[in-house]
């Protein structure tokens, strides 16, 4: 099974692509199926070709699959209720800005660049049938320790990726997450200024 057996594609206000519409953020994962490696493969080469001010690239990852001591650090670094679902997740990625270069120079468009990476990421994710769920609730500090990471990468989102799970699996309150309606504030709302 690598399709969500609910619908939840989005009630858009004009018409947008499939892929965009029918993301969503699941919590329920498949806690047995291995991850699809050519599939993941291939929403590392979108991240990988996403747009990049100057071409620096500003983003890396950690990739790790489940059953791997890396996979239960991430596990471990997650906070609050994360804990009890994306442990299931054949997958966690960290993805991590560059702040700087190597040499000190600032990379003010660092967090806006890796935005980007992890959009085409999880895009092509879902295209190929898997999920995607991005979690900003986890210690960035715990990775940065056991990673290694100089001062100037820091990480910036952990993100679940695998097959659709059982819903029921779930605590009772993130079953209703689940199944609730999805909702966005109206364009109207977001747009500051239009001529």
């Amino acid at each position: 099974m690598s399709t969500p057996v609910i619908d939840r594609t989005a009630p858009t206000e004009h018409p947008v692509l499939d892929v965009l519409a029918g993301r969503w953020s699941p919590r329920a994962y498949d806690a047995q199926h291995p991850i699809d490696e050519a599939k993941l493969a291939t929403a590392l080469e979108a991240a990988r070709w996403s747009p990049s001010a100057n071409n620096i690239q500003p983003w890396r990852f950690i990739v790790a699959r489940r059953g791997t001591a890396l996979h239960a650090q991430i596990v471990d670094a997650l906070m609050g209720f994360n804990q009890a679902w994306a442990g299931n997740a054949a997958v966690l990625v960290v993805a991590i800005a560059e702040t700087a270069t190597a040499d000190g120079t600032p990379l003010s468009h660092a967090f806006y660049d890796l935005g980007q990476a992890v959009a085409h990421f999880s895009v092509q994710a879902h295209h190929d049938g898997l999920v995607v769920h991005q979690m900003s609730g986890f210690d960035p500090e715990v990775v940065r320790e056991f990673a290694d990471l100089e001062p100037r990468f820091t990480p910036a989102t952990v993100i679940a990726v695998g097959e659709f799970g059982d819903i029921e699996a779930l605590p009772e309150v993130l079953q209703e997450r689940e199944v609730a309606p999805r909702v966005r504030r109206p364009i109207a709302e977001s747009v500051v200024l239009s001529a």
